[in-house]
């Protein structure tokens, strides 16, 4: 789809836009780059090719209560759909925020759609602030006041921000944080087939899966929440809280559901429809059974929240386990593809 910009004074929006509905933010930013390549992927097909499926438990002294996380790391998305989809991944980093605003501006002008990672917790169009240095958005014009954004259909789908709010966005330090990147992406002379790129992307979401770097990630992460889980409910000054809050963000904060196993079961789904490849049936029926239990084990952190009763825990605990044994098979049989 060809684009062209309008330009009053201190404005640039590229228009006609064809946004990106997305749940998950880094899917939502990526695609909308990738519309503006003419490149017209399914949320779920671009989870699965970004190899996007994994797990982390992460306790530090710095936060509340521990994060779960259902998901490889912040920008590693976007780089896997870049390989698979062979194409170019420019990203760009500085500390100084007027280089940064410069950069995307300068693209802007050049009608280029960019790729903004920062945190949430600045932006006003957020109606419940909170720090999240790890957000993407995708950014497709500015005016003297404002930026204009793509954000998940939650937050508004087509949103805007004031310039100000956007460079403290952008600059925010914490975990997860980086600074002031952007990014954009362009074709090269290499087409994609996704009759090569699925099975790729699958066999290497698999291998790096099945082999985490420490036990708070993969299968291990899961199992070893299940053994933690007592310890964080005794020691928590804010069951409500803690638990409500992982509850919502496993089912309702940009992943999908389920922690992102809804994602990547409908990818498996898609991908066997497209391939007709039995693996991948198979996979589709493992991972609707693992979503399930995903969902179940949200529902038992809502209860808590509300009754503070350790037996929701208890049974939580044992779901985790049992769903650390069903991920890693379904993830070993994958790998053979």
């Amino acid at each position: 789809m060809l684009l062209y910009t309008s330009k009053q004074q201190n404005q640039m929006i590229i228009e006609p836009l064809k946004p990106f509905d997305g749940q998950h933010c880094e899917t939502t930013a990526t695609g909308t780059l990738l519309r503006q390549l003419g490149i017209e992927l399914s949320e779920p097909m671009l989870f699965g090719l970004g190899e996007g499926l994994g797990f982390i438990f992460w306790n530090m002294k710095s936060m509340s209560f521990p994060f779960i996380g259902g998901r490889i790391k912040p920008d590693l998305l976007t780089q896997n759909i870049a390989k698979n989809l062979h194409l170019e991944l420019t990203v760009n980093e500085t500390s100084s925020s007027q280089k940064a605003w410069e950069g995307v501006r300068q693209l802007i002008d050049k009608r280029q759609v960019v790729g903004l990672k920062l945190d949430c917790y600045h932006l006003e169009y957020f109606t419940r602030p909170f720090h999240f240095a790890g957000h993407y958005v995708a950014m497709y014009g500015y005016d003297d006041n404002h930026a204009f954004l793509i954000d998940t259909s939650q937050q508004g789908g087509q949103v805007k921000t004031s310039l100000k709010s956007l460079a403290l966005a952008r600059s925010e330090k914490g975990p997860m944080a980086s600074k002031n990147l952007y990014y954009v992406l362009k074709k090269t002379d290499r087409e994609y087939d996704l009759k090569t790129a699925i099975p790729d992307a699958v066999r290497a979401n698999a291998k790096d899966y099945l082999n985490p770097p420490i036990t708070n990630i993969g299968y291990k992460g899961i199992a070893k929440t299940s053994a933690g889980l007592i310890k964080w409910f005794s020691t928590s000054r804010d069951i409500e809280g803690d638990f409500g809050t992982t509850a919502m963000l496993m089912e309702k904060a940009g992943t999908g559901g389920a922690l992102f196993r809804n994602l990547y079961r409908d990818f498996l789904k898609e991908s066997y429809e497209l391939l007709q490849l039995d693996i991948l049936r198979q996979g589709y029926r493992d991972w609707v059974e693992i979503a399930a239990l995903w969902t179940e084990v949200s529902g038992l952190f809502v209860k808590v929240s509300e009754t503070g009763d350790i037996r929701c825990i208890e049974q939580a605990s044992g779901l985790l386990k049992e769903l650390s044994a069903k991920e890693k098979n379904a993830m070993e049989k994958l790998g053979e593809i």
